[in-house]
Formats: C-alpha cells, structure tokens, sequence
C-alpha cells in the first residue's frame, strides 16, 4: 500500500519528506472503512502514529478542500502526556499540514501562559498540548473550543497512569457531541476501554500490538555485574557498542547527576535530562543529542514515553525499571520507524530473579552474559583505527605528501604510524577493568544479604577507586509532567 489515499495536500508534504510507503499504523488508518470513524487504537512507540492520526483528521477538517481557510475558532484539539512529546507533535503536524496552511499552536506546561494565550488570539486551525495547561486554557476561555471537529488522545495510557483523568474528563466534556475521537495508547487496561465507552461512539478498534508483544526490532542484552562494576559497566558499554546515539535510564534525579558527571569526566559527550530541569533546559539537552554534539543521554523516567530520536542506537537500562511497563516505554526510545535497536540491562547478582519475572513479563528473551571488557573493546578499537587510516591514505594531497616526507627525513614509518594510532585513541574515553570472575551460586544470597539495594553504593562507598552514591529518594514523577497550576 501507499500513501496514494490520503489527502492531496499531504500526500505532497510526505513526498517532500521522502515518505514512499505507510508503517503498519498509518496504512491501517488509510482504510477505507476508517472514513470518519472514531478509532481506539493500539501501536507500539516508533510507529509512525503522529502521521497516522494527521492522516486521519485531515479528511474531517480539510474535506475537498485543499487548504484551511483564514484562521478563526481551532478545529481539531492533540492532547499529549508529557511537554517533550506534546513540542514533537507540533512539529510533526506542522510539516505535514504546510501546504495546507494550517496554523498549529502548542500550550504545554513550563512555557509563559501569557505567549498561549497570544498564540490562541490570533487564530489557530489545530491546538497541541498536555491536559493541565490545555484545561487551563479552556475553563479561562482562552481556547474555544465550540467548533472542534476532531480531537486526538495519544499516548492515552500514560495519561491516565499520570493521574490525567480528571483533566481529560473535563476536556472531553467540553467537546461539542459531534466530533471526531482518536484514541491512540500503546495499550488497552480496563480504564482504557472504560474512557472508550464513555466518550466514544462506534469506535474502529485497530489492533497493531498486544500488552505482551516485544519489540521485535530491538535486541535485548542482559549483564549480571557486580555492585561495585556498575559504572565501568555502562562505560564498557557505551564504547563497545559504537551508535551515534545512547540513552541510559536512572531511576532518579541524583542518579542522573552521578552518572552524567562521571561520563563527562571520562570524556563522553553527555547531556542529563530529569525532571527538575526547566523546559529550555531540556529541549536544549534533546537537539544537542539529534544534532550531534553530545552522544549519550542520561535520563530518568521523564524521558522514557514519547521522545523522537531517530539515531538512537542503544538504551542502557542503568537501574532496572520498576515494572514491565516502564521496562517496555524505556527500551521502546531505540529500534523506531523500522530501524534496529539495541537495549542494555545492567543486573546484580541479588537483582536477577527480579530482572527475569520482568522479561517474562514483558516477553522478552535477553541474551545472557558479561559486559564487554577493557581487552575486546581495544581489540575492537584497533580493527576501526585501522580501517579509518587505511581509508584516509586513498586520496592524498600533494601537500600532506610533502609533509609526511619531511616527517619521514627523521623518524620511522612505524613512529608515525603508531603515533598516529595514538591519537585516534586520545579521541576514546578509555575502557574501565571490570571484575569478570564467574560468579558462584553463592553470590547472589550474600550481595542479597549485604544490604546493597542498588549497584553497593553504600557498601562501596569507601573502596578505592570506587565512587559512592549517597542513598537517594524518588524522582518526583508529577514534577516531570504538566498539571494544572491554580
């Protein structure tokens, strides 16, 4: 299938952007029994669904109509969980409706009240936000929403894990009857359909994942460490495995500080991302990992729904997650829009049943072992130093020909060769030595009963070349989200 059946005016908005064939998501919505229904629908994270449901409305807004007519009342509302996904899909619609000449405004928690309100007042044909600072605009009248055609829930299941009920009810409530209802969630619980029940008439039920499908473009990587290698672990493996882009999960804002200070130290490129952070921060934090300039991402919870980077190659799982879904949504960052992904999950010996009922949970079957050591990642090293300066001698310039015969009047090719294997290597943070003794089924009970909850940080604290981590309390999870501020 193609994208033949959308909207002309999108149709050449996807070309531009080198769109050829639908994902799973968007060719489902692109059926013809799908014309003007509400739709529950279910897909995994990185399936294209924002296109999906732009593809949808358009039929609603536009009609026969190739453009959007001058601004007045919005016509189709976006309610997103979190600031970071509700910016993405402004974007994303903001594209693919341009020449259509829609105006899409964003209200999101975080941002000056006042620049929504301005936005708002001078017209806008669809309206993206997250549910506090979208209600906030509704009960004050600044966003009017009596002409609403359509209206989209995505990622409805965090939503309501968030605590958003509330603000959805009354946002729904608002609607005028006759609309459309897009319910987009990764998953359907029972509060889910009941939401579906109560708001939605006749809705399509387009199934594109299950509560225990795994993510079958993401291999899963499991590595039994030891409490006091729990650092030199991520660093093996952040340059083991060389992807332009990583994410490693903590469980909570002290955690990221650590983690984020001892990779800069060790001379990754790294941003941190939580949710104690303002909003600049952490749009700033995100561009510097899509453009380049830093390479790993260290992050809590805040991060792990909704996020769009594409490069993403690895996600290091740095504390276990909590629950199958948290498991799922973090891993669910790599392997997106048909690409492979790779995903990390560091395990203590006194945490590995747990790490078990999780993947069986979440259906997932890891691959078992080590962490790479300090040996293959420089035997790995000199394969690619020696592949990059093979390709660098194909083309030589006149001039580095003269300056390397000058070189060559006092010192051996062999000096320069390994001076030159040398300083590629100053561009590598050096791998860590780990302890990769075989454990002894002893093990487990006595980390278990040493009162290391996590990584020995209180237990290590004193060894040397060991960096505690003072005990820590929870990442405030409402902090990273919009709510209503009275």
């Amino acid at each position: 299938m193609s994208f033949a059946a959308s909207h002309p005016t999108l149709l050449r908005a996807l070309t531009e952007r080198g769109y050829s064939d639908p994902t799973p998501v968007q060719a489902a919505i692109l059926q013809p029994d799908t014309a003007n229904r509400d739709l529950l629908v279910s897909a995994q994270t990185g399936s294209g669904k924002t296109v999906a449901y732009g593809l949808a409305m358009a039929e609603t807004l536009l009609g026969e109509a190739e453009r959007f007519e001058a601004r007045g009342l919005p016509l189709a509302l976006v309610v997103a969980p979190t600031r970071e996904l509700a910016v993405q899909v402004h974007g994303e619609l903001t594209w693919l409706f341009a020449y259509a000449q829609a105006r899409v405004v964003s209200c999101v928690g975080g941002m000056d009240i006042r620049q929504d309100r301005r936005a708002l007042s001078q017209g806008a044909h669809i309206v993206v936000g997250t549910p506090g600072r979208l209600w906030d605009h509704i009960d004050t009248g600044a966003l009017n929403v009596s002409e609403m055609k359509a209206v989209v829930l995505d990622e409805a299941d965090e939503m309501l894990d968030l605590g958003f009920r509330d603000e959805l009810d009354r946002i729904l409530a608002a609607m005028p009857a006759e609309r459309r209802t897009l319910l987009f969630s990764a998953t359907i619980p029972k509060p889910i359909a009941a939401l579906t029940k109560q708001y939605q008439h006749d809705a399509l039920r387009i199934a594109l994942s299950t509560r225990n499908e795994p993510h079958g473009d993401i291999e899963f990587r499991a590595f039994l460490i030891r409490p006091s290698d729990h650092e030199h672990a991520i660093v093996n493996a952040l340059r083991y495995f060389d992807v332009r882009g990583a994410m490693a999960f903590c469980s909570t804002r002290d955690a990221v500080r650590h983690l984020h200070a001892n990779l800069m130290e060790r001379g990754f490129s790294a941003v941190a991302l939580s949710g104690e952070l303002t909003q600049a921060e952490r749009t700033r934090a995100l561009q510097a990992l899509r453009d380049g300039r830093a390479r790993v991402c260290v992050a809590t919870d805040v991060a792990a729904r909704g996020l769009d980077l594409p490069d993403l190659g690895l996600v290091i799982h740095s504390d276990l997650p909590q629950s199958r879904e948290t498991l799922v949504h973090r891993s669910g960052r790599t392997g997106r829009a048909g690409k492979k992904g790779l995903c990390v999950v560091l395990v203590p010996p006194q945490a590995r049943r747990r790490a078990e009922r999780l993947f069986a949970a979440a259906n997932i079957n890891p691959t078992w072992g080590p962490p790479p050591s300090a040996d293959e990642i420089r035997a790995r090293d000199l394969d690619k130093i020696v592949r990059e300066i093979s390709a660098m001698t194909d083309a030589a310039a006149d001039e580095d020909l003269a300056a390397a015969r000058v070189l060559l009047r006092d010192r051996s090719a062999e000096q320069l060769a390994a001076a030159l294997v040398r300083m590629h290597r100053a561009q590598m943070p050096a791998p860590e030595e780990l302890n990769l003794a075989p454990f002894r089924p002893s093990d487990e009970a006595s980390f278990r009963g040493s009162g290391e909850k996590r990584s020995g940080h209180k237990a290590a604290a004193g060894r040397p070349g060991r960096q505690g981590v003072p005990k820590r309390s929870g990442d405030r999870k409402r902090g990273s989200y919009d709510k209503p501020r009275r």
